[in-house]
């Protein structure tokens, strides 16, 4: 199974992401060492965010992606 590399900006609402993939790779490293390259040479003033997803086919990888997820609950001993 592949790696992709999505970059996602936010949509309209919290609920839709808006997805373009920019690379597989069948490694990790590989994978890592492009999204490193991609998030140094991101400008300041873009909120973007990039993300290496394993997944089956790019469906599922934007299927991963879009699902929402709740906040974690921080107890105060994990502060």
């Amino acid at each position: 199974m592949p790696y992709y590399i999505y970059k996602i900006n936010a949509g309209p609402t919290i609920l839709i992401k808006n997805l373009e993939k920019l690379a597989a790779h069948d490694e990790y490293k590989a994978a890592q060492k492009q999204v490193r390259k991609i998030r140094a040479e991101q400008l300041d003033n873009n909120t973007a965010s990039y993300k290496i997803i394993f997944a089956s086919n790019e469906l599922a990888a934007e299927e991963q992606l879009m699902e929402h997820r709740e906040a974690p609950i921080i107890r105060e001993w994990e502060k």
